[in-house]
């Protein structure tokens, strides 16, 4: 479908969570202020992944909302922007209902079963044929908008990046590369076991000249301290840190180790070497997005890609991971 480009004024990009899904979604942006270069690009999120996405600059605006809003509050505060066109890259129920009463005049939108009413520019899904970063760019394709990019953005405020590397200073030899140890995972499945992450550290420190900084957030605070307690003096434990305060530590490291997940597509938008340790899910649809990133999974498990949230076994995915394979593409990786 065509529309005239010169009358699109104001974009809005609805992606309500979580932090990994609205990192890759950001491989919109370049190709639409090439398509658009007189427009602003404005994101509509939940307040809680707003900080993975703030300070952008070719995000013009963020609208938040909370998960427990009424539903009329957040269609008010998208209608007083007077939005000429509309990307619902989520196409949920609940994103589908904002869109359709948004009063914006182009609205696209993936067809999927239940929401479709809610687009006049639908687009077949393709939901497991691409990457989940291009799969957003179907929708701007179904517009003739070239894709000429296929680059993620995260961003590092200037004050938090200082407060990094204070942190790195005090704590690590300079002279050291270092590597930054990520345990978060917003499935249980998702998360490699501690255990397994002392014995690939320890891997690592027995090979490398390399120093390790383990990384964690809320939710991440037992297996982060379980994995500090047995690397005892080989490694450093940062202080609990807020999503740019991670930010900030990530894009101090010279490559990051992380399960799937929020952290490990930061990293790899900052341009950070990223391993990810996959189980449950496909790291063809889902790894890091990074040409100089990698990953490793057990693809010999009768199981493996699962989706299943908690493991119905023994964890096999994560436990039976080579560290030796690690190692070794770790190796190539820092070069």
């Amino acid at each position: 479908m065509q529309i005239n480009n010169s009358e699109i004024k104001k974009i809005l990009c609805i992606k309500p969570r979580g932090i990994g899904d609205i990192i890759l979604s950001t491989i919109v942006l370049e190709n639409l202020k090439t398509a658009f270069p007189h427009s602003e690009i404005h994101y509509l999120t939940e307040e809680f992944v707003k900080p993975a996405i703030d300070g952008i600059p070719l995000i013009n605006k963020i609208l938040t909302f909370k998960k427990s809003d009424f539903i009329l509050n957040t269609i008010r505060k998208v209608r007083k922007e007077k939005y000429d066109l509309v990307f619902d890259l989520w196409s949920n129920p609940k994103t589908a209902q904002i869109t359709f009463f948004s009063g914006i005049k182009h609205r696209v939108g993936f067809n999927y079963r239940g929401r479709s009413y809610a687009y006049n520019i639908k687009v077949k899904s393709g939901r497991g044929e691409h990457h989940s970063a291009e799969h957003n760019l179907e929708l701007l394709k179904e517009l003739n908008i070239e894709i000429k990019s296929k680059k993620i953005f995260a961003s590092v405020d200037t004050v938090k990046n200082d407060w990094a590397k204070n942190i790195i200073s005090e704590n690590f030899v300079l002279k050291k590369k270092i590597i930054g140890i990520i345990p978060s995972g917003g499935w249980e499945s998702k998360r490699c076991d501690a255990d397994k992450w002392i014995e690939i550290c320890k891997e690592l420190n027995s090979n490398l000249n390399v120093e390790l900084l383990i990384l964690w957030g809320p939710g991440d605070e037992l297996d982060a301290q379980i994995i500090s307690n047995g690397l005892r003096e080989v490694s450093f434990l940062s202080p609990k840190t807020s999503v740019k305060e991670m930010s900030a530590l990530i894009n101090n490291c010279s490559l990051v180790i992380a399960n799937d997940s929020g952290p490990m597509h930061i990293a790899a938008a900052l341009g950070i070497p990223t391993l990810g340790l996959f189980g449950p899910t496909d790291p063809k649809k889902h790894g890091p997005y990074l040409e100089k990133s990698d990953y490793i999974i057990k693809s010999d498990l009768h199981c493996i890609i699962c989706n299943k949230l908690k493991c119905p076994y023994d964890h096999e995915c994560m436990k039976e991971l080579s560290s030796e394979l690690i190692l070794e593409k770790i190796k190539k990786l820092l070069k």
